[in-house]
């Protein structure tokens, strides 16, 4: 049987166009399978894989969330935290006017913004006292050994009386916060925020039941820049301070000192000594802290904090380098402990440390 040209032409045509479509198939389902098989390789490797990376192939395939819901990535305790930290909500606004950090600097209603910017000291410190009524008289002379144009003052009622402080010419300058019953730690965490006190080369953050009549704030100014100490205290007058720690206590001979040596009984410290309380490491009753060191300090801080037993330990990682050079007690300028209850004396009703001398460490188990 005979085909015309036409007959055979279009045969030939059918035929090639089968098999383009067979190798089209083929290459299809070998490029998917090739593909498939690239995928579940790459995500068995993730799943094995302990290394952390930015983005996971498998999160391609998860729905996008909205910029508000997006969170850091979780950091175990070993790793260091971001130095750029993660900012939401303000992508969209123009650099220049974005204003990153405030400060405590009062200002005058209907002043000329040029003329009060001018008159803020370019190098100021920060005095933060938790203060109750009681201690009215104590806490005043504490605020007449920090020069007003050095230091800020910022005062925490814990028992919600404020008129009262009015007796005082320092007063009016004064910052007042008032929350009933809180400790020092507490308000520090919610009103000294590093974004906040940010202006301030030095934060001081002090009890209320301090003597002074051997201190003065800007001579111990002088001290910590010249020994480079990022935090530090005044020592503590030995006869008639309560002392907790043997680190504390000051030696007449020094300007500072940074270490201890015990050879005998408990808690040893020796030359080669690297650990708190042999060597850096300071008290939380009147601890002073760099704007760096505080920075870091304030991060640690848990919001439940109470009465800070232990924080101490820490400060260490907050020196900004070694702890045992970064961290130091100073002797030029020592103050008196005098271990006066706050708080309507809620501390003496778990640990009695109210006693003359080396006290002993707080209970076992006691909340940071």
């Amino acid at each position: 049987m005979k085909h015309s040209p036409l007959q055979v032409d279009g045969h030939t045509k059918s035929v090639k166009w089968l098999k383009g479509c067979l190798w089209l198939r083929f290459l299809s389902y070998g490029s998917i399978s090739v593909l498939t098989m690239l995928l579940i390789s790459i995500m068995v490797l993730e799943f094995r894989t302990e290394v952390t990376v930015p983005m996971r192939v498998s999160h391609l395939f998860k729905p996008s969330r909205s910029p508000e819901t997006i969170q850091p990535p979780p950091q175990n305790g070993c790793q260091k935290g971001s130095s750029q930290p993660i900012q939401m909500g303000i992508e969209s606004l123009p650099k220049g006017i974005i204003q990153k950090t405030t400060d405590l600097y009062l200002r005058t209603m209907g002043a000329d913004p040029v003329t009060e910017v001018q008159k803020i000291p370019s190098s100021q410190s920060l005095l933060a006292i938790p203060v109750g009524i009681k201690q009215k008289e104590t806490v005043n002379k504490i605020i007449e050994k920090f020069p007003e144009n050095q230091f800020t003052v910022m005062l925490f009622h814990y028992d919600g009386v404020v008129d009262e402080w009015n007796t005082f010419g320092w007063n009016s300058r004064a910052i007042h916060i008032v929350a009933m019953n809180q400790t020092k730690w507490w308000f520090a965490k919610r009103f000294l925020h590093p974004d906040i006190v940010s202006s301030y080369k030095y934060i001081f953050i002090w009890d209320e039941d301090i003597g002074v009549e051997n201190f003065h704030a800007s001579r111990y100014l002088d001290i910590v820049e010249k020994e480079g100490l990022e935090i530090s205290q005044p020592a503590l007058d030995y006869k008639l301070s309560e002392v907790h720690h043997q680190i504390t206590i000051r030696k007449p001979r020094n300007v500072v000192h940074r270490r201890i040596y015990k050879t005998r009984g408990t808690g040893l410290c020796f030359e080669n000594s690297t650990k708190p309380p042999c060597t850096g490491w300071v008290e939380m009753m009147v601890p002073v802290f760099s704007q760096a060191a505080w920075h870091c300090t304030w991060h640690m801080i848990q919001n439940d904090l109470v009465h800070a037993w232990g924080l101490d330990m820490k400060l260490g990682y907050c020196a900004q380098g070694d702890p045992s050079k970064k961290v130091g007690v100073v002797d030029d300028q020592y103050v008196v402990h005098f271990g006066i209850p706050s708080l309507g004396g809620l501390l003496n009703k778990t640990w009695d440390g109210r006693t003359k001398g080396v006290s002993p460490d707080p209970p076992t188990g006691s909340k940071v």
